[in-house]
């Protein structure tokens, strides 16, 4: 997004879409990325991204499990934004 111009362009979000998490929860109940694509956790590439100047964001569902059957959110929205801040995720979607 930087080399190609669009972050001057006014674009300043990198979204993660569906599937980047574990089909299940960690054993408290917190999400966990999925290790086979993210294996060392979404920590490194918010940092990343916002080494660029841009934000991350990352999807969610308001429901038990996303479209493609992911854990989502409900009944576990405040930790959900807990665990996403302290990656430094900004912004989560949910549909």
């Amino acid at each position: 997004m930087v080399s190609s111009g669009l972050a001057a362009a006014g674009y300043e979000y990198v979204n993660i879409d569906d599937c980047w998490s574990s089909k299940r929860r960690g054993a408290s109940g917190e999400v966990v990325a999925d290790p086979a694509l993210f294996p060392h956790g979404i920590k490194p590439v918010a940092d990343h991204i916002h080494k660029l100047g841009l934000k991350l964001g990352i999807y969610t569902s308001r429901g038990d499990t996303t479209c493609a059957g992911h854990p989502g959110s409900r009944g576990h929205e405040a930790q959900d934004a807990k665990t996403w801040a302290a990656w430094g995720v900004g912004e989560s979607c949910c549909w």
